[in-house]
């Protein structure tokens, strides 16, 4: 009953004597990272009824007073480093041990990097595992025990050691020397002596090695391999794919294990769907086909108004084996990388683009979900196949949503009743429980480069978002929870793909923005993806639309892959796990491998051989940190072919938008370009200029104007960097008044100048629209 005004406050229960102390919880959670959800310490302790409770409301405490921070269904200690990383040996302590650091890190957003210590193999077996300074592992990371902070890891895998290569572009100086123009604007020119060029001209792009150094002057340096010329097709990418460590060059056992490999013919324990008139829509400019799609409407008078939809995979299981060299390169490379002018693929042509490629007419391996979908658009059920397909027709999403807006040509008008329309109809159902779940609908457009013949920028395009898109991209969604579901119900492990809600930090900095203008978030509720959609919907077509669009972005966490599973938060999904994209994920080809095993679809040879959860953890750190590897590339690359494309408009005057703040100066993005400069702060005005976290904006200390996250502004290009892919702006509008912040303003004013930089960042999925491939 609830209690009325005047009644007395209940008292508190007397503590249990059962129930640990505040101090036993933390001490066990930090001891047992692995083992730090409710139910776990709930176990441990012995607990049961209302002691649960209690514990329950102690880990909420403890995470709001920021001793914890939850990642998934586990408390972890605020800051606290992922389990498995990869790390780069950067030196040894005084008793000579090692010490790393993480590969990736992001000081903008999370300060400087930890120091963490390396421990040495215990076994005589492990010695292959004795890592040396400038080594790259894979390691499992424990937390700090001591005052220091030092975290401990115990190295997992040695991975492939880069050279301590420098690369730049080659140029000739007047007095007749070489120097290089180094790519990574950090690093100084190097003399090349005129014996160290190898077969290098001026203008190409090389690697390099530094011979000699001095306490004066610049480095010496001898070129270690051409790479091409930096005026030729493809230069660009080429810098990143080299920058980033990207393997591109498939080694001579892979491409003779793919040249090996022979189609499969009809027969045997696969099921012949080939009679289905299964379809692919893709990209126009698509090479490989690793979906297709039929729907019809459930003829069942039980399920009146549903439909039955059919997702068939390319089956890359059976030719990419555990163990084999094709398996190898593939977890190497763990995804395909997109460039403007190419794609660094996974898997040999041989493969993805001919044997796996699910070709118009040709008879090819996949492995197929059949689901069953209510009037409602909530799944019935789901049953997968293994079978041999014959597609139909390969369209473009523009050809299919042509047809269906009455245009139909010459191959989508005899499809276009049979095939097309019933597709359509299963969309606007699936539509329905698309809507009753509530994923994040965030309007972020991407923008795409298109280049002319020589490699360079032509024109940045924003392509429409057609119901195509949306039909395909949704049939993927639920094809990968139905794997997830599957997998889980055999209690098969797998590797899951998740999505962390917004950590209470990052909630509490949104709401204190959302106050600034006038909208409020609700406090204390564990929110849902539906909480930012309403705040969208708010702003939509407003002045702010654009600006909260970043804000809600830069506040949601990072999707990655795990064998654990906490679900996928801007999905608003208990369990999802990426099945769709075996030709170019490697995730996918583990969930293939699972299924074939939990579901005995093969023939043991191609189904997921024994693993451990450990071994599992650590395939998901080596694929979570390629696909981070390739973000990294693809922006950059689009950075230099923008810079390259503006390198002659020094002087000239364009329309920005706020893009990013930090306390060195703002980022103005060109929505014309798809690229973002620097504004540094020193340049903005006569006063000073701080970063206000609170409202998002550079604030002028004297007068209170200044510029915010998502304004429209001119700037001037006052410098480029096409090699660096940077870009440095002159402010040309004048700042604005801005609100009254909230109580980070004055936090901020307290101590302006040690102010933390700010965050730039990108989309939490943002890929092809086909799939949502970084979902």
């Amino acid at each position: 009953m609830a209690r009325r005004k005047g009644d007395p406050k209940p008292q508190p229960k007397e503590r249990s004597a059962h129930l640990p102390t505040r101090d036993d919880v933390i001490a066990y959670i930090r001891d047992n990272p692995d083992r730090a959800t409710k139910r776990d310490v709930a176990k441990a302790f012995n607990l049961k009824g209302d002691d649960r409770v209690a514990l329950k409301h102690l880990f909420k405490e403890l995470e709001e007073e920021g001793v914890f921070q939850r990642r998934g269904k586990r408390l972890v200690a605020a800051g606290a480093l992922p389990q498995v990383m990869v790390l780069t040996v950067t030196g040894r302590d005084g008793g000579g041990g090692l010490l790393a650091r993480p590969l990736e890190w992001d000081e903008a957003e999370l300060g400087s990097p930890p120091l963490i210590a390396i421990r040495a193999p215990r076994h005589p077996k492990q010695r292959q595992l004795a890592a040396g300074v400038g080594d790259r592992v894979l390691a499992r990371i424990a937390p700090p025990h001591d005052e220091d902070g030092v975290h401990m890891a115990r190295v997992i895998k040695k991975l492939e050691k880069r050279r301590s290569a420098v690369l730049g572009v080659l140029r000739r100086m007047d007095d007749g020397g070489y120097r290089l123009e180094p790519v990574d604007r950090k690093q100084s020119e190097l003399i090349i002596d005129q014996d160290q060029l190898a077969d290098a001209s001026p203008g190409d792009l090389v690697e390099v090695e530094v011979t000699r150094t001095g306490r004066y002057g610049l480095q010496r340096a001898a070129v270690t391999q051409r790479i091409g010329s930096f005026a030729s097709e493809k230069a660009v990418s080429m810098i990143a794919i080299h920058a980033n460590g990207i393997p591109h060059v498939f080694p001579e056992a892979v491409m003779a294990e793919a040249a090996a490999a022979k189609p499969v013919a009809a027969g045997g324990k696969r099921e012949d769907w080939r009679e289905l008139p299964l379809v692919t829509i893709d990209p126009p400019d698509a090479k490989d086909h690793d979906d297709a799609v039929h729907a019809e409407p459930d003829p069942d008078v039980a399920n009146p108004g549903g439909h039955i939809l059919t997702v068939a995979i390319a089956d890359v299981a059976h030719y990419v084996r555990p163990g084999s060299a094709l398996d190898r390169e593939a977890l190497n490379r763990g995804n395909s990388v997109y460039f403007p002018d190419r794609v660094v693929p996974m898997l040999p042509e041989r493969i993805s683009n001919d044997l796996c490629s699910l070709r118009e007419g040709e008879d090819r391996p996949a492995l197929a979900v059949r689901m069953i979908f209510g009037a409602d658009g909530h799944k019935r059920g789901h049953t997968f196949h293994r079978i041999i397909m014959r597609s139909a027709a390969k369209l473009s999403y523009q050809q299919a949503q042509a047809a269906i807006d009455g245009a139909p040509d010459d191959k989508t008008g005899p499809l276009l009743e049979p095939v097309l329309k019933p597709l359509w109809d299963a969309y606007h159902c699936l539509k329905k429980g698309r809507h009753a779940r509530g994923p994040l609908e965030l309007d972020l457009p991407e923008r795409k480069i298109v280049l002319n013949a020589e490699g360079l920028v032509d024109r940045i395009v924003i392509p429409a978002r057609l119901d195509a898109h949306k039909l395909i991209e949704e049939c993927m969604i639920q094809a990968n929870v139905a794997a997830a579901e599957t997998l889980e119900s055999k209690r098969q492990m797998l590797v899951y793909r998740v999505h962390d809600q917004p950590s209470m930090a990052k909630e509490e900095a949104l709401r204190e923005f959302l106050k600034t203008i006038e909208i409020p978030l609700a406090q204390g509720a564990q929110l849902r993806p539906s909480a930012f959609n309403i705040i969208l919907d708010r702003v939509k077509d407003t002045d702010h639309a654009a600006l909260v669009n970043e804000v809600i972005l830069r506040s949601q966490a990072q999707a990655e892959y795990a064998p654990e599973n906490y679900g996928h938060f801007g999905l608003n999904l208990l369990r999802y796990a990426h099945f769709t994209s075996p030709i170019r994920r490697y995730a996918d080809l583990i969930v293939h491998r699972a299924l074939i095993r939990a579901l005995r679809l093969g023939d043991g040879k191609d189904g997921l051989p024994d693993v451990t959860l450990d071994q599992l953890r650590e395939i998901a750190g080596l694929i979570s940190a390629a696909e981070r590897r390739a973000v990294n590339a693809e922006r950059a690359t689009v950075d230099r072919l923008v810079a390259l494309h503006l390198a002659d408009s020094v002087g000239e005057e364009f329309d920005g938008r706020v893009a990013g703040l930090s306390s060195a100066g703002l980022f103005v993005s060109l929505p014309a370009y798809g690229a973002d400069g620097f504004v540094p702060a020193s340049t903005l005005g006569d006063e000073y200029f701080h970063h206000d976290e609170g409202l998002h904006a550079m604030v002028g200390e004297r007068t209170g104007t200044g510029y915010r996250l998502g304004d429209p502004v001119t700037i001037k290009i006052v410098e480029v960097l096409p090699l660096a892919g940077s870009m440095r702006f002159e402010m040309v509008s004048e700042p604005r008044k801005l609100g009254t912040s909230t109580k980070s303003f004055h936090k901020a004013r307290k101590g302006a100048r040690g102010a933390p930089r700010g965050k730039r960042s990108g989309p939490v999925s943002k890929g092809r629209a086909k799939s949502g491939r970084r979902r």
